[in-house]
């Protein structure tokens, strides 16, 4: 990131557009509309150059006069590219690693001219002190077809961070969404967990999940051991409350009390 000076920020998503407030909120002067600030009395203010599923606008972009502008890799590359031909500096970010959570937010307070210690010492205390159970776990993220993330996601990075026996993170398979693999039920029952953990990406897929012929011929279903985790933190790290909410979970389940 070869930015010298970043006075003022677009963030086309909500985890950068978070990092950039915590680091310094004056800097930020432009954002993607997301759930996550619904009620989030620092994102009020800010302009919103998209809302939903819409993509960013340009012309709304460009008004706000940023010397820097912040996407996330795939989902933002259309207009950053048209930005780059703007000569509107531009950082593309993917987050799929708590090292490369630490990564972005170094480069980015340097880019910024703040200090990156504290948020990065925030970071720590919630991967401190861990005591794995050593358990094997799954994670479900949907039914049709059934994923599962392995160790290139930020939800299988995670898991190790806790250190927990990620069953999918060393296979590989052909999904189109990368660091994930399909599952049969098979596969499933041969891994057959002592933790399953399901996502509510869709909010019906436990009950439906529970309609599959594996599912009570699991250990973690006859344990009582399936615990529900939100989208936002797990698959997609999308704030630093929802990560921090995802690794309290975590660290509730896999280590010893």
């Amino acid at each position: 990131m070869n930015i010298k000076s970043a006075n003022r920020i677009v963030a086309l998503s909500s985890l950068s557009a978070d990092i950039i407030a915590q680091l310094d909120q004056t800097k930020l002067v432009g954002i993607s509309g997301s759930s996550l600030f619904k009620n989030d009395s620092r994102f009020q203010a800010i302009p919103k150059v998209s809302e939903g599923q819409s993509p960013p606008n340009l012309e709304k972009i460009v008004s706000l006069k940023p010397d820097l502008v912040i996407g996330a890799a795939g989902f933002s590359d259309p207009i950053l590219q048209k930005l780059n031909q703007l000569q509107i500096p531009t950082v593309s970010t993917k987050i799929n690693s708590w090292q490369s959570l630490e990564a972005f937010t170094k480069q980015i307070a340097q880019a910024m001219n703040v200090d990156s210690a504290p948020l990065l010492k925030r970071y720590q205390s919630l991967i401190a002190s861990k005591n794995s159970r050593n358990l094997s776990t799954l994670v479900l993220v949907s039914r049709q077809p059934i994923l599962t993330p392995n160790k290139n996601s930020w939800a299988g990075d995670l898991l190790t961070q806790f250190g927990a026996k990620n069953v999918a993170a060393d296979l590989q398979g052909k999904s189109p969404i990368g660091g994930y693999v399909t599952l049969s039920a098979e596969r499933i029952l041969a891994a057959n967990p002592d933790i399953l953990i399901v996502v509510n990406a869709e909010p019906t897929l436990l009950d439906s999940l529970k309609k599959e012929s594996f599912w009570n011929r699991l250990k973690a279903t006859k344990n009582n051991q399936v615990y529900v985790f939100d989208y936002y933190g797990l698959v997609n790290p999308g704030s630093l409350e929802a990560i921090e909410k995802a690794c309290s979970q975590l660290k509730d389940i896999l280590t010893k009390q």
